[in-house]
């Protein structure tokens, strides 16, 4: 076979066959296909798309160019979370030892953040000490004592997506279903859980725009789990706005704190609720959402979340100090009203330029900046009343003050947000 004939192939509308598939990809992760010949293969998919048994022999094809983690010495149905990503997603912080704290084990590998926000990696380093890059052997290990362990991705899982994911993030091919679908389930089938909640988020925020589109996708993704034997359900949340009052590594670690303590916003505390409910039901636990919730305001959660910390490295002192910077803005409200729009992508790029994220991977993060929001969609607000708060190692001018004032948008009528959109079986 030849490259350049499957990518003439895929490029004319016809579909690869799995030896095809198998080939491209197996030859890609050995460095027999360069990568202006995957990048050709990538927009090919992008403007022509992939079938259901296309993606399917995709993603199985991404998995087998890795290591592929055997969780069985751990007792009981094994339960892992995915994000597609979005604004202040701090839901992993405090969903995985909620679910934990009913003794349902969970062995999550998690990622960095590109682009606007850090991801669960980077708000875990923001903790000092905390280690996310155990041996799989400590992880094992610390799941069968604990019940959760939340680490970094090894380089050896899954290695076909690791390389298709840098190219695809610099050659405009990384929102097309097909390739976020194989992405995300390839290295969720190579993490070895037996049941996966996916938390599809669409929105300003969110690579999905649509709720058609996060339908696709979601639908995509469950059947490539049930394929391979993994319970899979997808739930589709919105990010139409950052979740909860939190933009910013440490800011989100203390906001998660907070929830954990039964001080957090009921919106977010009664969201992360509903989603450990569907993720304890794919293990085979069915509680009440108001045994959810007890156990999450009640110190159970936090308690395992601190056993995470400690044995992972982590500073438990350190955990719970307060960000350290120079500059501490307040913003005012200038109108009476309703808040009605606190558009996610718009302040996740502010926060990004204070540091909280990466504009590309080498960019170094600073942990403590971001922005705390007082009031949300839906909130009722009076001229002069604060409602959000900017933490920044830099002097802020006016002109850029001005401007997030002007993304946050007061009217007269009341919006009642919704988190959850959907779930998908």
């Amino acid at each position: 076979m030849r490259a350049v004939d499957l990518i003439q192939k895929k490029r004319d509308g016809k579909e690869l066959s799995t030896q095809e598939i198998e080939w491209l990809i197996s030859n890609y992760a050995k460095g027999d296909v360069p990568d202006y010949q995957m990048s050709a293969f990538a927009m090919a998919v992008y403007f022509k798309g992939m079938s259901t048994r296309e993606t399917r022999d995709l993603t199985m094809s991404m998995v087998a160019t890795g290591d592929q983690i055997d969780l069985s010495a751990i007792s009981g149905v094994k339960t892992d979370k995915h994000s597609t990503g979005g604004v202040g997603d701090k839901v992993t912080l405090i969903l995985a030892p909620l679910v934990a704290s009913f003794g349902v084990p969970v062995a999550k590998m998690s990622g960095r953040g590109l682009g606007h926000t850090g991801g669960t990696l980077d708000k875990l380093e923001s903790i000092k000490g905390y280690n996310i890059n155990i041996s799989q052997e400590d992880f094992i290990k610390q799941v069968q004592d604990i019940g959760l362990s939340v680490i970094g991705q090894s380089d050896q899982l899954v290695k076909a997506d690791k390389l298709l994911y840098a190219l695809r993030d610099v050659t405009a091919t990384v929102d097309i279903i097909p390739l976020i679908a194989s992405s995300v389930m390839s290295k969720k089938i190579a993490a070895g859980a037996d049941s996966i909640l996916l938390d599809v988020t669409v929105g300003d925020g969110a690579f999905m725009k649509t709720l058609e589109d996060a339908e696709k996708l979601s639908r995509l993704m469950v059947d490539l789990g049930k394929e391979v034997g993994r319970k899979t359900i997808a739930v589709i949340t919105d990010m139409s706005q950052p979740v909860g009052q939190a933009i910013g590594n440490r800011l989100e670690v203390l906001e998660a704190i907070q929830i954990m303590q039964g001080k957090g916003r009921a919106d977010v505390t009664d969201f992360i609720c509903e989603l450990g409910q569907q993720m304890l039901e794919l293990a085979g636990v069915s509680k009440s959402l108001d045994d959810i919730k007890d156990h999450l305001v009640s110190g159970q959660a936090l308690k395992k979340f601190e056993e995470m910390i400690i044995s992972q490295g982590g500073d438990l002192d350190d955990l719970y100090r307060p960000v350290n910077v120079s500059h501490k803005v307040e913003i005012f409200a200038k109108d009476s009203g309703y808040v009605s729009e606190i558009p996610a992508l718009e302040f996740g790029l502010f926060a990004m330029k204070l540091g909280a994220g990466r504009a590309v991977k080498t960019d170094p993060l600073d942990y403590e900046t971001g922005i705390v929001f007082d009031k949300k969609v839906g909130d009722k607000v009076t001229s002069g009343d604060r409602i959000a708060v900017i933490y920044s190692n830099q002097e802020l001018c006016q002109n850029v003050i001005t401007e997030f004032e002007k993304n946050v948008k007061i009217g007269v009528e009341q919006i009642a947000p919704k988190e959850i959109l959907e779930i998908i079986y």
